[in-house]
């Protein structure tokens, strides 16, 4: 009987752990190297997932609960603001355009215990909290990290702890495409009045785009992406004119979770693997929120990564051969990098007022425009 191959997943994140338990379906042994898990399960984020990944992560069988935590989003509405200073609606998006739902959205501290609690059932999975990798060397044939005095080998090391860690800079030091928004997000969670609460929400400021997505009758996520020079206003400042906007929609606002705040630029990793090391997640692609496909990407390479291995280990192939790494870079990286650019040319053209509103005005009168969108949105086609 062949040994099992061996993989090393890096990261403690919501791709590092999604990963971890997608992968551990095939004939693998899986360490699970994390760092500290409180900031992430006390994160106030979301995310959105589209309806296709919607149904992956069903399939992994995280929890009977899952569809519990997850908010069915059957709208989305673009508005803009006038000179007047209230919002006019130019855009709306609804299920009944297709047979599906926009989006569904969760919360990051809630699906992540949901995934951790799955990992500590998998007898493939072995979780190593709280360590530190301090290197990764070439060993023979295979891989060789070290954590904390510990040493082990693997025939595949994935590295998923985000675009601007040491581990990613050290090893990764070749050219990527790369755009400074100058522009930080916050993110926060608001009680409010109890209602259907089935709209998402994004409200296109002069300087700033403020999103609502719900993800109960009594709570609203809100994502505001700024410019930099805002990062000097205090959080009461942020709360204040939060309440202002969110108003228009919502009663009885309170807030559920302190005030985040992250820088936000655009990504897009031009080598993906090096001597059986793979990135994944964010430390391939980095993408403005505002269309909410982030990890939407990663999942949908997470598909692909899964398939390609499946193939290999049936095989009785070297997973973490230059070969089979190339093979998911092949298929992943002009779809990403069409994706990535798209979006961040739209991000550029809605920034000016005129060319957004004529943009959706032209959207508002075809149904074939708005087709392409959950096409785009649901399975990342090129744009």
């Amino acid at each position: 009987m062949m040994k099992k191959q061996k993989i090393c997943i890096i990261g403690g994140s919501l791709t590092g752990l999604v990963t971890a338990i997608s992968l551990s379906k095939l004939n693998f042994e899986i360490d699970l190297i994390t760092g500290n898990f409180v900031n992430n399960l006390k994160s106030s984020r979301t995310i959105t997932v589209s309806e296709n990944n919607f149904h992956f992560l069903n399939k992994l069988n995280i929890s009977k609960l899952l569809k519990k935590e997850i908010w069915i989003c059957s709208k989305m509405k673009l508005y803009t603001e006038s000179e007047s200073g209230n919002f006019s609606e130019i855009f709306e998006l609804n299920k009944e355009d297709k047979n599906e739902n926009i989006f569904y959205i969760l919360e990051n501290s809630k699906i992540m215990s949901l995934m951790l609690n799955k990992i500590k059932k998998i007898k493939s999975i072995s979780l190593k909290k709280n360590k530190i990798v301090s290197s990764i060397n070439n060993s023979g044939l295979l891989k060789s990290v070290k954590f904390n005095n510990n040493i082990s080998k693997y025939s595949l090391v994935i590295i998923c702890t985000g675009y601007n860690s040491s581990l990613v800079r050290n090893i990764f030091n070749d050219k990527m495409i790369e755009n400074l928004y100058k522009e930080f997000a916050v993110t926060t969670i608001i009680n409010h009045k109890p209602f259907k609460n089935n709209i998402a929400r994004q409200i296109f400021l002069d300087e700033s785009i403020f999103a609502m997505l719900p993800i109960s009758k009594t709570k609203t996520s809100i994502v505001w992406s700024l410019k930099n020079f805002m990062k000097k206003k205090n959080n009461s400042f942020l709360k204040k004119r939060i309440k202002i906007y969110a108003s228009k929609y919502l009663k009885e606002i309170k807030f559920n979770s302190k005030i985040e705040k992250n820088d936000l630029n655009l990504l897009i990793r031009n080598k993906y693997y090096l001597n059986r090391t793979l990135l994944f997640g964010d430390a391939l692609h980095s993408m403005h929120p505002f269309i909410g496909q982030s990890f939407n990407m990663t999942l949908r390479d997470l598909i692909c990564l899964e398939k390609i291995l499946e193939e290999k280990i049936n095989l009785g192939l070297d997973i973490g051969s230059s070969d089979v790494l190339s093979e998911f870079s092949d298929v992943t990286k002009s779809r990403n990098f069409s994706f990535s650019i798209g979006s961040d040319i739209l991000k550029n053209v809605l920034s000016f007022k005129k060319a957004r509103n004529d943009i959706f005005k032209i959207l508002n009168k075809s149904n074939l425009a708005k087709n392409i969108i959950f096409d785009v949105a649901d399975k990342g086609l090129r744009f």
